[in-house]
């Protein structure tokens, strides 16, 4: 199927929580085979185009998020432009999130805008404050919330325990502490026109993810990092009921296949309509992407 046959009313899915790993990005990604022992799958290596196709064909979209934790690690990350280049090249397929770092201070707020208004990208994220060290409830980053809030654009934090560095000395650095989600609350409660998304279920500390996406209408919980067949009665009976339309389908592609994702989320006790919203609806409503939309920059404030 290519692009000029992909009727848009096949639309099925959108993941939205998708990390490039084109041939720059394994080029430069230290962690990979780290990361791959941890998951128990190697990761493999799609350009844009290959992935575009992969999702085209299941009549799904997919979000591609950036990471980075240069300022304290030292290793460079990849570009937002390299991103935002690989989004424009199919834009009837993905949208993009860059990523700042906090601790760049005037020049966090500088790429932020950067990111909407030269790039066209929709959100910054994924933020990962166990690697990055920073509490998002820290005054000193505020200044950049606001900026991020201001522009539109939707920010996505990494919540809960961190693959990255795991079983490794010393975690490679990583310290859990910061990617409590009740962190988070306190920035939603600050800032309640930023729309926030805590990737991954939380744990360790997952009911106090449930707790905070039930209570702050701006904050979305994404199901990424965790394969479905592992996900605990107290996520299923949430998801299938008080927080159903804020639940979002992402996969965190390569590190969990996409197939073997939704292979088990169909396995799941959930009722249609909420399958239904999970996989697509709140996505939608959250990206402002609707099924007839093509145009990356369509459906946008």
């Amino acid at each position: 199927m290519t692009k000029s046959d992909a009727p848009a009313s096949s639309l099925t899915a959108i993941d939205c929580h998708v990390h490039l790993n084109d041939s720059i990005v394994a080029a430069g990604n230290v962690r990979s085979a780290q990361m791959a022992r941890y998951f128990g799958r190697e990761r493999p290596v799609v350009e844009g185009n290959e992935m575009a196709e992969m999702y085209r064909s299941r009549g799904m979209r997919a979000v591609l998020v950036n990471t980075t934790d240069t300022i304290l690690s030292g290793r460079s990350s990849v570009p937002n432009d390299h991103l935002a280049q690989v989004v424009a090249k199919e834009p009837d397929v993905f949208r993009g999130f860059g990523v700042v770092d906090p601790w760049q201070g005037k020049g966090a707020l500088l790429e932020a805008r950067r990111c909407k208004e030269e790039l066209g990208l929709v959100g910054i994220g994924e933020l990962n404050p166990a690697r990055q060290h920073f509490f998002p409830n820290d005054p000193r980053f505020y200044p950049l919330w606001q900026v991020v809030s201001d522009l539109g654009l939707i920010v996505m934090f990494h919540s809960g325990y961190a693959a990255s560095g795991s079983g490794t000395p010393g975690g490679g650095g990583v310290k859990l502490r910061y990617g409590n989600p009740m962190y988070v609350d306190d920035l939603a409660a600050d800032f309640p026109d930023l729309k926030i998304i805590c990737a991954h279920p939380g744990w360790p500390w997952e009911s106090e993810a449930l707790a905070v996406t039930l209570h702050k209408a701006n904050i979305y919980l994404d199901l990424s990092g965790w394969a479905p067949k592992y996900f605990s009665a107290e996520l299923l009976k949430y998801v299938n009921s008080r927080i159903s339309d804020k639940v979002l389908f992402g996969s965190d592609w390569p590190a969990l296949d996409v197939d073997r994702w939704l292979a088990e989320f169909q396995q799941l006790d959930l009722k249609p309509e909420v399958r239904h919203k999970v996989l697509l609806d709140n996505a939608q409503k959250l990206l402002r992407w609707d099924s007839t939309e093509g145009d990356a920059g369509d459906g946008l404030a």
